[in-house]
């Protein structure tokens, strides 16, 4: 069950019990056994209760947990673990990638503002690599496919092409919202608002 240790499987919450971070158990562990975090023993939605390294590791096995053998016994992997003394939410940017300038740019080629399918669509970069332009969010733009090869290594205004906005960076935002429950985690809903 060594495998189990490395599984990114452990939300973490901050100590107001909003979600910052995923671990894997072996994490876990180490921040539990440290007392820089508690676990939560979670039975249902009105019965969750927090409990230290020393009276979690004597828990007793249910069918439904994970669990990990040591020496001593099993142990119960955690689902859900609280940073105790961290009260921030971390903000974050997202990854800078065409599916998230695609979304930035509203799917819309950003030099005549037709709205793309997906497939209709590729990143442009509006100073072209050949220029020395770089990959970032304020030299890429959603365009459509044609209109991104009329281009070509120019730049808009030598192809008679002018930019609907000047692209930008988007906002951070709280690292909660970029968290999803992959591993269909239930007692991570109570604390997730991921709609997969």
């Amino acid at each position: 069950m060594t495998d189990i240790l490395n599984k990114t499987i452990v939300l973490v919450l901050n100590r107001n019990w909003q979600a910052i971070n995923v671990r894997t158990p072996q994490e876990a562990f180490c921040m539990m056994a440290t007392n820089v975090a508690t676990a939560l023993e979670i039975e249902g939605e009105n019965h969750i209760r927090p409990v230290t390294w020393d009276e979690w590791i004597t828990l007793p096995i249910r069918d439904e947990d994970n669990l990990v053998r040591t020496t001593r016994g099993s142990i119960r992997v955690p689902t859900v673990i609280v940073a105790v003394n961290f009260a921030k939410v971390p903000k974050k940017r997202p990854k800078l990638c065409a599916k998230t300038i695609r979304e930035r740019d509203g799917n819309r080629c950003q030099y005549t503002g037709r709205l793309l399918h997906p497939d209709e669509g590729s990143l442009d970069h509006v100073l072209p690599r050949s220029r020395g332009g770089v990959d970032s969010w304020e030299n890429l733009v959603w365009s459509a496919k044609d209109v991104n090869q009329r281009k070509a290594d120019r730049l808009p205004h030598e192809a008679g092409l002018k930019l609907l906005s000047v692209p930008r960076a988007p906002k951070e935002l709280p690292v909660t919202a970029h968290l999803r429950n992959a591993h269909g985690v239930a007692e991570w809903k109570l604390f997730l608002n991921d709609k997969a």
